[in-house]
């Protein structure tokens, strides 16, 4: 399995239980197509380089996590119908 980092922007205004709930998901779906979570750090809410939708601040989360490669298409998928995902970066770790 490969290792990848998703840096994720979620919507500032969200509740902290709605933001978790948006959080687990993606670690879910990660967890049940084979693959698992590393770690998730969240580093709060912070100002955008520019307006994303309209908005100014984001919550900034990166998650680490090791998947087949078919699960990172699955991802891109959700995030994209997903209203609460302003924008996500996902990269594949070189391993030494």
């Amino acid at each position: 399995m490969q290792k990848y980092e998703m840096l994720i922007l979620l919507r500032s205004d969200m509740e902290e239980e709605a933001r978790e709930a948006e959080l687990n998901k993606f670690a879910g779906i990660v967890t049940s197509m084979g693959g698992e979570v590393e770690a998730t750090d969240k580093w709060g809410t912070r100002r955008t380089a520019y307006p994303i939708q309209y908005k100014s601040d984001a919550f900034f989360a990166l998650m680490t996590f090791r998947a087949p490669a078919k699960v990172i298409a699955e991802i891109e998928r959700v995030a994209g119908i997903s209203g609460n995902v302003l924008r996500r970066m996902i990269t594949k770790i070189e391993e030494k």
